[in-house]
């Protein structure tokens, strides 16, 4: 049995950020296209699509290690971020709220892996449905 990941609450965050960022992106100077843009779109979009294919594995421990993929896109989304507000690509509002939204997904991931491991160290097999 698989999950349905648009029942997550952590992967309508993460595909919310993922939008947010491309929106942020698409007023980057084009010369940055293949640049730091498709960097922070690739993380970006990273995380909801490895928190849909764990929902698509079988098993906590499989959705737990795609967690953690998706956990590492975060981390670094977060740098591209500091990044891109530091070469002056991303003013300040932009940075502060793309940060939080980033911080918020980072919390939910780990909390998310943290109920996941206690389930799978039990020898559960259990299907985590929301978050």
């Amino acid at each position: 049995m698989t999950r349905d990941f648009r029942e997550l609450q952590v992967w309508e965050k993460a595909h919310r950020l993922a939008l947010g960022v491309y929106e942020a992106t698409a007023l980057f100077p084009k010369e940055e296209t293949y640049g730091i843009t498709a960097q922070m779109r690739r993380a970006a979009s990273s995380v909801p699509m490895n928190i849909a294919e764990g929902c698509g594995r079988l098993g906590d421990a499989e959705l737990n290690r795609f967690l953690h993929i998706a956990a590492g896109s975060a981390r670094e989304l977060d740098y591209q971020l500091l990044l891109a507000r530091d070469l002056g690509m991303l003013n300040i509002h932009a940075y502060e709220e793309l940060l939080a939204h980033v911080q918020e997904v980072q919390r939910m991931l780990a909390a998310l892996t943290r109920k996941l491991r206690g389930s799978v160290h039990q020898g559960e097999t259990k299907l985590i449905t929301n978050c």
